[in-house]
């Protein structure tokens, strides 16, 4: 008798020679055709018009790339100008803020309380 791992019950369960020849999950033939393509035709639209693709919009990373890769002396995340800076300020100033918070949290609680 041949026997083989049951992935289900996780023990060796009886099995016929062909199955137990075979690891689970491979096949002993695997087609060596490449499978068809599902999308490899565009998709129809209901308006053949030119104005139904506009939703693709433009392709703004060769924009992109010339602006962060200017040596201006910069870092990348100030790049864009006024609304990085206030991003990277307020950023700062929370961290900043919460670290104090936590010292000052820390701070009373580790005195002891007082009895009164």
């Amino acid at each position: 008798m041949y026997y083989k791992f049951s992935g289900f019950s996780q023990k060796l369960v009886g099995a016929v020679a062909s199955a137990a020849y075979v690891p689970q999950g491979l096949k002993p033939l695997v087609s060596t055709e490449s499978p068809a393509l599902i999308f490899g035709t565009p998709t129809k639209l209901a308006s053949d018009s030119p104005a139904a693709v506009s939703y693709l919009g433009k392709n703004k990373v060769p924009d992109l790339q010339k602006l962060f890769q200017k040596a201006d002396g910069l870092p990348v995340h100030l790049k864009r100008g006024v609304p990085d800076q206030l991003l990277y300020r307020t950023t700062m100033a929370l961290t900043i803020g919460g670290t104090i918070y936590c010292l000052i949290a820390l701070y009373m609680a580790s005195q002891p309380k007082s009895k009164k």
